[in-house]
């Protein structure tokens, strides 16, 4: 598995749903494929594995498709230009056919065409013919080889389709205009420009999909931007402007004011403030002097500074940001291999439904029964193309998963991102998920007669010595109110208890209630406030000096200040908030009490978290975790989706399902909503791919003849089959303008 990378191919002449599951078989074939995953919506292919790109092109080549790979943005951006070349081509094609077609169907309703049956209306027709053939070969050539290269390798797809109802039309026609005697009188019409106007409206469909696919990548397109494309490196002495692919490690950078940092560093020389909320979120500008990191896409404020580079390429944030996004694009969710099983096997059926329906209308059918036939063939070949069904799911993905970029949430993969929606129960961890992660000073309490600074004060100095977890804490408290601290000598720690040390000339002790018990230090006019605090989840510890008690200090982690604002937003998602923490119940319950927590599983060891989260799996929940510790890593991998906070540990973001680059619990219903919103967009598209075809094709095959009297037009079949894909990809594009409810 060390061995294991990930190639992106980009794939050229997929056409529909089918395509998908030809080329995912060919690569999955290929020894060393692990995984492979098409994106129909992006016409690309992720695969993860040992093998190599010219194996895997080879495959995707002799499988009928084109294949080229993918790497950095200069790929990309030659792959846009393609689709720009490609988008104008098409237009080109379909303006070609609807101008021969419409030409030819305006000359037919004005009744202006020659009877086949004369002469030179017999030649006037085997002419329309000919042009006829050039246009779909300039036009629709694209139809025909792509339906040829599958049936050499044993497929049929949308091309098939389009390909069979079309060179029947024309065949049909041809014979006609060569021997108007062959058919009966009735049945002696050529449908020539039913043919090249389908494939116009087809490439206009395409055209007007391509377009709007571009749109579902903005997000990707937007984080691309965020590096720029130079940076003023200092090479022997001289400031040279370089491109940023052309600078290595260990490299020395000047950044002025205004302009984007190019690639991750450590700051060597000067000062200033940087907008990072590219990464956090996070509006307030962070301060940056020497020794500090700084990270590529982000804006230097105010200073100019030098800075060395520690990351470049694939290693970057951003890159690592992007490389994410992309993956979970290109991945597929259940509901999405459930449709491409579907699709895999919708075209033959499609095919046996039009015999059939030929059959019906040749054998049973009013006269002429082989005109009729022939139009329910061609309508029910081109109404049926399952090019909707096929875009249904990954176009709704690859938006769903830019907007959640966008608001700081890295979803890992599709799964995810449809499991988000699904979750009953929240599972959080308390320090660094409900709490900043980190202790500060929170209550000064003196006895009368003495100062809150001055307890605070000797607190400090006699922790200077200290190794107590909470002693950096307090020593940090005293320096930020400018406290000086006074030397501390003859310092004895009483481990579990409190430490003793002389400032001053005077005996001073900080320690809990048991060590000033032991020390004879009476503490009886402290006990209410410290028993109060305590109960809201804070430490205290007492300060006495000279033999007499002169105050506590307390010590707390502070709930970060948008948990409890959060923690109600989930409630009212219907959410059972749940708090899993190893601290002490006490302080666990008054936390919990803060914020609104449901259930508290409190003094819960880090190798057993995940067995809680089982419990609540097996009490049937759907369960997310969110934490940010190597101690949640278990159980971020347990639950049904597990969260890791940004600014957390690497091996919890390793483990997890979502990041949240932002540090918030806001990200946790953010990321639920953009899931659940991502969800009824996908079977929107389904259901409107799958009433489409259910309706659509036997209308197309005639059953409302009987009743009415009408039989579908092949042209508004094509017009139908072309919109059902645009419609869907519209409808994708609306999860663009959504915005969670915070």
């Amino acid at each position: 598995m060390s061995d294991s990378k990930a190639i992106r191919l980009a794939v050229s002449g997929m056409s529909c749903a089918g395509c998908v599951a030809t080329v995912e078989k060919a690569l999955q074939r290929v020894p060393g494929v692990e995984q492979a995953s098409v994106n129909f919506a992006e016409h690309t292919a992720l695969v993860q594995g040992q093998a190599e790109a010219p194996q895997l092109i080879e495959a995707v080549t002799k499988a009928g498709y084109g294949a080229s790979e993918l790497r950095g943005d200069a790929s990309e951006s030659e792959k846009a230009s393609l689709e720009l070349a490609h988008y104008r081509h098409l237009l080109r094609q379909a303006a070609v056919a609807c101008a021969v077609g419409g030409a030819l169907l305006v000359q037919g309703f004005s009744g202006l065409a020659p009877a086949m049956t004369t002469a030179g209306g017999q030649t006037f027709w085997i002419v329309t013919g000919l042009v006829t053939l050039a246009v779909m070969v300039y036009s629709g050539g694209h139809f025909f080889s792509g339906a040829w290269r599958t049936l050499w390798n044993h497929n049929a797809n949308m091309d098939t389709l389009i390909a069979l109802g079309t060179g029947t039309a024309w065949l049909y026609s041809m014979v006609v205009a060569v021997f108007p005697g062959a058919v009966p009188t009735l049945a002696q019409h050529a449908y020539f420009e039913a043919a090249v106007i389908i494939i116009g409206l087809i490439n206009v469909g395409s055209a007007l999909e391509m377009r709007a696919r571009g749109r579902t990548s903005e997000a990707l397109k937007r984080l691309l931007n965020l590096q720029p494309k130079t940076a003023r490196v200092i090479r022997d002495g001289r400031e040279t402007d370089v491109a940023v692919a052309g600078i290595g490690l260990d490299e020395t950078l000047r950044v002025r004011p205004g302009e984007r940092i190019a690639l991750d560093g450590e700051l060597i020389e000067g000062t200033s403030t940087v907008d990072e909320s590219m990464l956090s979120g996070e509006p307030m500008p962070v301060e940056k002097g020497p020794g500090v990191e700084v990270i590529g896409g982000t804006i230097n404020l105010s200073g100019t500074f030098l800075y060395r580079t520690r990351r470049i390429g694939k290693d970057t944030v951003l890159s690592q940001i992007v490389e994410m996004v992309r993956r979970a694009q290109s991945s597929k969710p259940p509901i999405g291999r459930l449709v491409d099983k579907v699709a895999a096997v919708f075209v033959p059926t499609v095919l046996i439904i039009a015999v059939v329906t030929f059959l019906a209308w040749f054998d049973l059918g009013p006269d002429p029964r082989l005109s009729f036939a022939l139009v329910a063939l061609m309508t029910v070949l081109i109404i049926a193309c399952p090019c909707a069904l096929g875009l249904a799911t990954p176009i709704s993905i690859m938006v769903g998963v830019g907007k959640a970029a966008e608001h700081g949430i890295l979803i890992r993969n599709g799964e995810a991102l449809q499991q988000a929606g699904r979750i009953t129960a929240v599972v959080l961890d308390k320090t660094g998920t409900i709490t900043q992660g980190h202790p500060v000073v929170t209550a000064v309490v003196p006895v009368e007669g003495w100062q809150e600074r001055r307890v605070l004060q000797l607190a400090a100095s006699v922790e200077v010595g200290s190794e107590h977890p909470l002693a950096d804490t307090v020593v940090s408290a005293a320096r930020s109110q400018g406290l000086e601290l006074v030397g501390a000598a003859d310092f004895t720690a009483s481990s579990g208890r409190g430490v003793r040390a002389m400032v001053d000339g005077d005996p001073v002790l900080l320690g809990n209630a048991r060590f000033m018990a032991e020390q004879g230090v009476p503490i009886d006019a402290l006990t209410g406030r410290a028993a109060a605090l305590a109960e809201q989840g804070h430490t205290v510890m007492y300060v006495a000096c000279g033999g007499r008690s002169a105050g506590l200090v307390a010590v707390s982690d502070p709930v970060k200040s948008d948990s409890g604002e959060a923690i109600a937003r989930l409630h009212r998602m219907g959410l059972k908030v749940v708090m899993v923490t190893g601290d002490q119940a006490t302080t666990a319950r008054a936390i919990a009490r803060q914020v609104g927590i449901d259930e508290v599983m409190a003094e819960v060891l880090p190798q057993h978290k995940a067995d809680k989260v089982a419990q609540l799996q097996g009490r049937g929940e759907v369960v997310c975790m969110v934490g940010d510790g190597i101690n949640d890593a278990p159980a971020l991998a347990r639950a049904h989706v597990g969260f890791a906070i940004g600014s957390g540990t690497d091996v919890a973001i390793e483990s997890a399902d979502v990041t949240l680059m932002r540090g918030s619990l806001h990200g946790v219903a953010d990321a639920m909503e953009i899931s659940r919103a991502t969800l009824r967009n996908i079977k929107q598209n389904l259901a409107g791919a799958f009433v489409y075809n259910a309706l659509g094709i036997p209308v197309a095959a005639g059953v409302i003849y009987p009743l009415f009297g009408l039989l579908l037009n092949p042209i508004i079949a094509g017009a139908a089959m072309a919109m059902s894909s645009v419609t869907v990809v519209t409808n994708a594009n609306r999860l663009r303008f959504f915005t969670p409810s915070r």
